[in-house]
Parts: structure tokens; sequence; C-alpha cells
């Protein structure tokens, strides 16, 4: 069978290449179209005033109140418990607690001082025995430190300059016998030259010039020897024997001081035995005295368990027959009728918060009433227990100074705060999250009549649901709330000038576009955490 000719192969291929170029473009024209008539849900740019607010829930307290917790040691039973909200005046019982098992034990102490009687008597004795046998070991140390002392002296000042300097003088007559050597052997060279020496006896003075310079070589190693060895070894040597001796005298004086304190302190612990039961009988008068626990001044009850919050909600409200601890938290007792509205900031917002800004505060338990209020302190670290759950998560501890209402609110309310960070009276602006990072610079997708524009923006500040466009945008430009399929960008993270501006707003479902907030609306909290990359 005849094959085909290879320019009849090549034909097929490029005609199945074009077939499948053709279907390709077919699809490409009919995703463009498609992406064209699907529905794209945006927002218009909106125009008017913009409110920088910072919402977050929190908790109401009394802003000074007194702690009383339990004094007495050991777990102890509560046999009386004043009801909780009962308004109390200075020395009312609050709390009384079981203290049966102090009273047992001063039974003890009676027989405890016989005795000690007894014991002091011995110790007297034995202290003046311990002193005489403690004052001769401290003379006989005392001896041998001094000899040794003496020895380092003498071989410092006395035997090692002698000995340093006969090898110095025994080094300077070698050089002198080097230098007479040298001239001779100069001289003979010269008489060699003209042949009136043998060559045997210039030999023989450049054998004495060698031994010359081998004796000063000699005594040079001798001198060296005794100043970097010799010397230091004996120093050391007699240096170690006084620390030595300084250390023995040393320890006979510790250990005689040991001996004699010690004997002291077992005569003073006698002595003091009895006294030590009396103040133990007076501290157990005081211990059961603080059973009762009173109001020091007038106020309102309030149990500590009711102001605790636990994320395994297993705190028990305190109740007659429970047992505490000691320094167990018991009552709150607020001194003041002023409030506070305790908060907790994210730190994406806590650049925004300064103390004395404005804040309007609202209580779950009183609706339709507005307090108002003042940032008073803000903490300079993040909560610990917020980030237990979730390390990512720093939370600020914030505090506000309520205005009023000391009438209607109670402690443990919870509340909604709006904390007033500024008022921009003409901005433009939309949703959070329809800004993202692109190439570095803040972006924004707007929809034409041509198809999508990517749109660089200057952003201002947020409220964590519009954000304030500086430049970029006009009023009524459609902004899409998602950015098309496969443009949208890996967002980069957030700048000073563009603080706080997050993507994690989502659009409704039905594309409806979300309402600029106005000056008395309440958004339900929720927790914000700006994500990796939210443009600003």
């Amino acid at each position: 069978m005849k094959k085909p000719p290879r320019n009849f192969k090549a034909g097929i291929s490029i005609a199945v290449f074009g077939i499948m170029i053709a279907i390709i473009s077919a699809l490409i024209w009919q995703q463009r179209n498609t992406d064209r008539s699907a529905p794209v849900a945006t927002f218009p740019a909106a125009r008017g005033p913009l409110a920088i607010t910072v919402e977050e829930g929190g908790t109401i307290h009394p802003r000074e109140q007194i702690i009383l917790s339990s004094e007495l040691e050991g777990r102890n039973r509560i046999l009386f418990l004043i009801p909780e909200g009962s308004r109390v005046k200075e020395g009312d019982i609050l709390v009384e607690l079981d203290a049966t098992g102090l009273v047992d034990r001063r039974v003890d102490l009676d027989i405890r001082v016989q005795n000690a009687e007894a014991a002091f008597i011995r110790s007297r004795e034995n202290l003046e025995v311990v002193k005489n046998q403690a004052q001769s070991d401290v003379e006989n140390a005392e001896l041998k430190l001094q000899f040794a002392r003496e020895d380092l002296l003498q071989y410092r000042e006395g035997e090692y300059p002698n000995r340093a300097k006969e090898l110095e003088a025994r080094i300077t007559l070698a050089r002198e016998e080097l230098q007479r050597a040298r001239e001779k052997l100069d001289w003979s060279e010269v008489l060699l030259t003209e042949q009136y020496l043998a060559e045997s006896e210039v030999r023989a003075d450049t054998l004495a010039v060698r031994k010359a310079e081998l004796d000063v070589e000699l005594a040079e190693n001798n001198l060296r020897f005794l100043q970097d060895f010799e010397y230091q070894r004996r120093i050391t040597q007699l240096e170690s024997d006084k620390n030595q001796g300084a250390m023995a005298f040393e320890r006979t004086q510790r250990r005689a001081r040991s001996d004699v304190i010690q004997a002291e302190a077992e005569l003073r612990a006698r002595e003091s035995e009895y006294q030590q039961n009396v103040d133990r009988l007076t501290r157990l008068d005081e211990q059961i005295s603080k059973a009762k626990i009173v109001a020091p001044r007038e106020g309102l009850v309030i149990y500590a368990t009711s102001t605790r919050f636990s994320w395994r909600g297993n705190i028990e409200p305190l109740a007659e027959g429970q047992e505490v601890n000691q320094r167990q938290e018991l009552i709150h007792l607020p001194t003041a009728a002023g409030f506070m509205a305790r908060i907790r900031v994210h730190e994406s917002s806590i650049q925004k918060v300064a103390i004395g800004q404005p804040v309007r505060i609202t209580v779950s338990a009183l609706p339709g009433r507005t307090f108002t209020g003042t940032v008073s302190t803000i903490a300079p670290l993040p909560d610990p227990s917020s980030t237990f759950m979730n390390p990512d998560l720093k939370l600020y501890d914030t505090e506000i100074l309520v205005d009023g209402g000391s009438n209607m609110l109670r402690t443990g309310m919870s509340c909604q705060t709006i904390i007033q960070i500024d008022e921009i009276e003409d901005a433009v602006y939309v949703p959070v999250h329809t800004v993202v990072r692109h190439q570095g610079t803040p972006t924004v997708f707007v929809r034409t009549a041509d198809g999508t524009q990517v749109r660089s923006v200057e952003v201002g500040q947020d409220n964590g649901r519009m954000v304030h466009i500086l430049d970029g945008l006009a009023e009524g430009e459609p902004v899409l709330l998602a950015p098309p399929v496969g443009t949208q960008p890996r967002q980069a993270g957030t700048s000073r000038t563009e603080r706080n501006t997050t993507t994690e707003e989502t659009s409704p479902a039905n594309g409806t576009p979300p309402a600029a907030p106005s000056e008395g609306s309440q958004t339900p909290r929720r927790e914000r955490r700006p994500q990796e990359g939210a443009a600003t």
C-alpha cells in the first residue's frame, strides 16, 4: 500500500489546528457576551454628611466601689449572707463565716508554755560553752593567715627582685662578651682577606661569636623564664596559700559565728516560745473577729459572683452554706452614684479612639433611652483574656464615664456604645468592602457603558461600613460591590492615611446597596477584624 505524501499530513495538521482556534475564539466571544449581559450589583457613590464612629458593646459598672473579701484562713462556710440589693448602713453585718475550727486551736497554747521554760535553761548554759570554743579556733586560723601573708611579701619584695637583678647582670656580661667576639671576628676577616691570618683562626673566632650569642640567649631565656613562668607560678602558689589561709580564717570565723548564732537562736527561740504562743492567741482572736464582715460605709449590696463572667458558665451564685476561700471577693459595695461603661475596642479602631471623645450609650434593658458620656481611660495593652480563644484577636479595655442615669442604670446591664470620632459635613463615600488594593493603590471598580473600569482612589477615614473617598470618584458613579470574576487582586495591608478600611462587609444577596449611616442609627455590634490586605 502506498504511503501518503508528507505535505498531505502537514495539511491535515494545519486544518485541525485552525478548527481548534476557531472553537476557542467562539467560546471566548460567548463568555464575554455572557459577562456583559449578566447583572452586576453596584452602589452609586453617595454624597452627604458622614459620621465617623466606633461602635462596641459593653457592660455597665459603678464608677467607684469597695470590694469586700474573705480574710479568714482556709475554706470556710457561709453562716449568714445579707440579701443582694439590700441598702445597708455603716457597721451592718454583710457576711458571717464559720470559725469553729479556730476556737478549738486555742486549747493547745497553755501546754506549750511550760515545755518552753525548761528548754530555755538548757540553751542558756550551752551558749557559754560554744563562745569559748569559737574564740580558740579563730585565734589559730588568724596566726596561719599571718604567716602566709609574710611569705608572699618576702618573695615579692626580696627574693624575686634579687634573682631578677642577678639574671640581668648575666645578660649584660654576655652581651659585652658577644660584642667583643664580633669585633674580633670582623678584624680576623680583614686579616684573612689580606692573608695575614689563617682560615682556621677565623673559624675559631666565628665559633666564639656563636658561643657568645648562645650565652646571651640563655641568659635572656633564664630571665624570661623567671618573669613569665617561675615568678607567676611562685606568686600564684603564695597567693593561693594566702587565700587559702584567708578562706580558712573566714570559714573558722563563720563557723564560730554560726555556732554562736545557732546557740543564741536556740536560746531566743526557747525564750520567745511563750511570747509566740501569746501572739498566736492574739492572731486567732483577730481571725475570729474577721469571721463577721461589716459594711465600711453606706451602700447597695452587690454579690461579686453577679459581676463575674466565665466562658464555661460554671460560677455559682453566692449563697448561705457555700464554702469560700481566703481572699475570695464576696461583696461589691458601690460608693458613688455614677456609673461607667466598660467596653473592649478592637485593635483596628484603637488608633481612632482618644480620651475625652463624646459617646452615645444605649442600654438593652432601657429601650428608647439614650445616655451620653466621654471616654475616660484606654488600656495601653490588649486584654490577655481576649487572646485565649484566638491569639490574633487584640481587644483594648476602655472605660466610658456615663452622664447621669443613676436612678435607672444598674450594675451588669448590657449596653451599646457609639464613640463619636469625627463628623464630615460633605463627603463622597462608598461601602468599605468595595475598596481593594490593586498594584499597591486603593482601587474601586466603576461600572461604565464600556464595561468595568479600574479606578485608583484616595481614601480617608471610615466608620466600619462606609469609607470617605477624598479623590478619584464622583457622586453617583456606580461602584461594583464585588470585583468582576478573575479581576479581583490580592489585597495589601493598610497605611496610616488609609487606616482601618476592611473588606469583610458583603453585599446582600439581592444586590441592594447598603444605606448610608444616619446620625441616630444603631446597628447590631459584631466583632470586626481586618483581613490581610484590607484597603484603607
